[in-house]
């Protein structure tokens, strides 16, 4: 079919949905029984007020934009000529103009906001015009929307609040060790790794769905690292340096802690990026301390990199760098606008419209809380990972990285490992994280859980939500595994449990932080966690 042809055919559809849009909203007017022509995908939450079904004006809008809006993605992604690279710009960039012109985001099209601004008498655009002012920043003049009431929380008391200890800490890093809720606890510690884009507390939120607490009433002697967040004085920080201070300094101080020879690693998005270089370079320099490798939504193969690979090539680089180098770092509050434009339905409009149209105060949310204290990158550091991890993607590559002088291939990787991964991760895209896993020569166990990179993770088994698929090994296609894999209820923690019991140990009696080599320096969660600027 040549261009002409599949844009006379893209016509004809739309010209259709429209012509029956307005036979069904006349049926609709004289209250005839009408079919909508389009309806809003399962996940869209723009549309929940009921105007927009019952009332036949409503209803047209809403359908009208639902049909313009598909007309114009897809006469997009229909397009041929693009090279990849630029393809996923155009659709990445239409999705965002789509999304800003939703009739949702507009006064006089949004039946809630006209609601709100005759009952207030337009007092709720007087409220969201001064919440608008207030978000203001007044150190770069960019607007920074307020997500939720930050002073409703408060680290040690109502978020990362599980008991433990700060028993290790260099310029990098604190190492936290968690209390056990147990008398008998694993021999084998668990270390968790977790991201340094945001902090580790993602993982202890609330006790009833701290990942972290969970692992405690298992019976896991938990360690976590608690990145500290940056300033121009670790500007020469490299990736290989969080590799040696980092990962290789936590892994020293929970042996000097526990006195034990095995230790089961997670890493969680970076982290177990992280994770896979220091795996490697243990493999290489014959160092047998890690029992087990667990990969939370981690990319080790970069080809498939989702939406982020829309902001990363050579001439944005170079302008990220240049400002860089000025202050030593990649400002946290730039990284977290970045990422709210993967999901800006969610993370964007629905907070203008209930901050600024309908005039509404933050609500104390913790998720939301973690989100926005967002942390910065040294900036040696984020060049090399987006350089040698998404833009020429050398780290799957024997030598792709050298750590302490030493090339490392984490192809070479042979410890036990364990991949969860979900279906609906924009950072992490399952097809990507799936990669990965068959990169290792060790034996691999591949899970992929319902919902996203964060939802999909912290999913306590108590919630009894989403479901998780198991499949066959990660030598066929990743399609052929998903074709084959066996869907399951609820949660993939105790999946995960069942799988860590291969390399726990036995039973010894509980472990209480600073009782063997490492004294204690603070009470968790730590001075590290509430650096913020």
């Amino acid at each position: 079919m040549t261009e002409l042809e599949k844009l006379v055919e893209a016509q004809m559809r739309t010209w259709t949905a429209y012509s029956d849009l307005w036979i069904n909203t006349t049926k609709a007017m004289l209250g005839e029984e009408s079919e909508p022509v389009r309806e809003p995908d399962s996940g869209d939450r723009r549309f929940k007020h009921p105007a927009w079904d019952d009332n036949p004006l409503f209803s047209l809008i809403k359908q009208s934009y639902l049909v313009t809006a598909d007309a114009i993605q897809t006469a997009v992604a229909e397009t041929e000529g693009f090279d990849e690279t630029t393809a996923r710009k155009v659709k990445f960039y239409t999705r965002q103009f789509v999304d800003a012109m939703s009739p949702t985001n507009f006064l006089l099209t949004n039946p809630e906001v006209l609601e709100a601004t005759l009952e207030s008498k337009g007092d709720n655009l007087l409220k969201g015009m001064q919440n608008f002012i207030d978000d203001i920043d007044a150190e770069s003049g960019q607007l920074r929307i307020t997500m939720t009431d930050r002073d409703a929380f408060e680290l040690g008391r109502n978020v990362a609040t599980a008991p433990g200890k700060v028993v290790f800490q260099n310029d990098l890093l604190q190492l936290l060790q968690f209390e056990p809720s147990t008398a008998q606890t694993c021999k084998q510690p668990l270390l968790i790794i977790p991201p340094w884009i945001n902090k580790y507390y993602v993982l202890d939120l609330q006790p009833q769905n701290s990942m972290i607490k969970w692992l405690v009433d298992q019976g896991h002697t938990v360690f976590v690292v608690s990145w500290v967040n940056p300033d121009e004085n670790l500007a020469q920080m490299d990736f290989a340096d969080y590799v040696t201070e980092g990962a290789l300094a936590s892994i020293d101080a929970v042996e000097e802690a526990t006195g034990a020879s095995g230790i089961n690693l997670v890493g969680y998005c970076i982290g177990g990026t992280l994770l896979a270089a220091t795996l490697a370079y243990m493999q290489e320099t014959g160092d047998t301390r890690a029992a087990s490798a667990t990969f939370f939504v981690s990319l080790i193969d970069f080809s498939i990199p989702g939406d982020l690979g829309v902001f990363i090539d050579e001439a944005q680089l170079e302008n990220l760098e240049n400002t860089m180098s000025e202050r030593g770092y990649h400002d946290g509050k730039e990284m977290a606008a970045t990422f709210n434009m993967l999901r800006a339905n969610d993370l964007i409009w629905s907070f203008y419209i209930r901050n600024y149209l309908l005039g509404k105060e933050p609500f104390p949310f913790d998720l939301l809380y973690w989100n926005a204290d967002s942390t910065r990158l040294p900036a040696r550091m984020h060049s090399t990972y987006l350089r040698t991890m998404y833009l020429k993607n050398e780290f799957r590559e024997p030598g792709g990285l050298n750590v302490a002088g030493i090339p490392i291939d984490v192809s070479a990787i042979q410890t036990p490992a364990y991949f969860i991964s979900t279906e609906e991760d924009h950072i992490a895209p399952w097809e990507g994280t799936y990669l990965g896993a068959q990169l290792l020569s060790g034996p691999v166990r591949f899970v992929l859980g319902k919902s996203g990179h964060i939802a999909g993770i912290i999913n306590p088994p108590e919630a009894n939500k989403y479901g998780y698929y198991t499949g066959p090994d990660v030598d066929v296609p990743s399609g052929e595994w998903r074709a084959g894999a066996e869907q399951h209820a609820g949660s993939w923690w105790p999946d995960w449990q069942a799988w860590l019991e291969q390399y726990a140990g036995e039973k010894i009696p509980a472990r209480q932080p600073g009782n063997n080599g490492r004294p204690v320096i603070e009470d968790a969660p730590g001075s590290y966690v509430k650096l913020s600027f």
